[in-house]
């Protein structure tokens, strides 16, 4: 059975800005008090795991220990066909330069990565998102989403972030980087994963 939630209080495990407001935007029909875990001066812990929901775990319970909080986290990414699902967990990474996380350069490597192997199109591809809501007590719900799409080249669209300018969703014209930001929360796999969430444990 899953566990409600019953508080008015719930943290969310980022310090990314625009997640943030997305899931506030998200939680607006429920008049909960969304607090960001920068706010309580939460640190990110480090992420030792290589799946989406071992990572979402590490951040959401060590949110929820650190504020005896309910706490949500989130990890997610890109898993591509041709590469064996990489970069998948990694996603992030792949943006890593000595400047700091650069997506340009992620999604230029990533199109070289698939013309060396000479991946045919189209090259499918899939935006994951793994929610997990703890609980102090360590209990926790997990709920996974996921949109299916292709990529395209070269990039397309100045909106979103991440790889969104080259991830096409399955029957749409428009990437993810074209689309207005409330029209692709209706549709991304974040917005799959939170309907999940939403009538699971709200």
């Amino acid at each position: 059975m899953t566990r409600k939630f019953s508080g008015e209080q719930l943290v969310i495990a980022t310090h990314n800005q625009g997640k943030l407001e997305e899931i506030r935007h998200l939680f607006e029909p429920f008049k909960i008090n969304i607090i960001g875990a920068n706010q309580l001066n939460i640190t990110e812990p480090e992420e030792t795991e290589d799946s989406f929901v071992g990572n979402a775990r590490i951040k959401a319970h060590f949110s929820a220990k650190m504020s005896n909080l309910p706490s949500l986290a989130d990890d997610s990414g890109i898993t591509i066909d041709a590469l064996n699902g990489a970069p998948g967990v990694y996603t992030a990474n792949w943006a890593e330069t000595s400047g700091g996380r650069d997506f340009v350069y992620a999604m230029e490597k990533t199109h070289n990565a698939l013309s060396e192997v000479d991946a045919p199109y189209p090259r499918s591809a899939q935006f994951r998102c793994t929610l997990v809501l703890a609980w102090p007590d360590g209990h926790d719900e997990v709920f996974e989403g996921v949109i299916e799409g292709s990529l395209v080249w070269p990039m397309r669209g100045e909106n979103g972030h991440g790889y969104d300018p080259i991830f096409l969703p399955n029957g749409y014209s428009e990437t993810f980087g074209e689309m207005n930001r409330w029209e692709k929360n209706k549709i991304s796999h974040r917005a799959d994963a939170f309907s999940k969430l939403l009538s699971g444990c709200f």
